[in-house]
């Protein structure tokens, strides 16, 4: 009796090697960050609904980094941690 011969597991060492370059590329530092671009006021606002949601002295949430674009446009990056506990 033969045994069965093997599958191919090329698409199963492509999704491994995604799935490991996509870990290394994110930070390790248990924050869950989100980047925005948007005009000055609605930058603002965005802000101020983060801080509101996700307050500082419990979540650590802070502006990372943030850029004025051409046409007063804000690009940012929101920082927070996944809970309070």
């Amino acid at each position: 009796m033969r045994t069965p011969a093997r599958p191919p597991l090329d698409g199963l060492k492509k999704r491994l090697s995604e799935s490991r370059a996509e870990r290394e590329r994110r930070p390790r530092d248990g924050f869950l960050r989100e980047t925005f671009v948007l005009p000055r006021n609605d930058a603002r606002q965005k802000a101020r609904e983060w801080f509101e949601r996700w307050p500082k002295q419990a979540y650590w949430t802070t502006i990372e980094s943030w850029f004025e674009r051409p046409g007063d446009v804000i690009e940012f990056t929101i920082r927070r941690l996944p809970s309070s506990d």
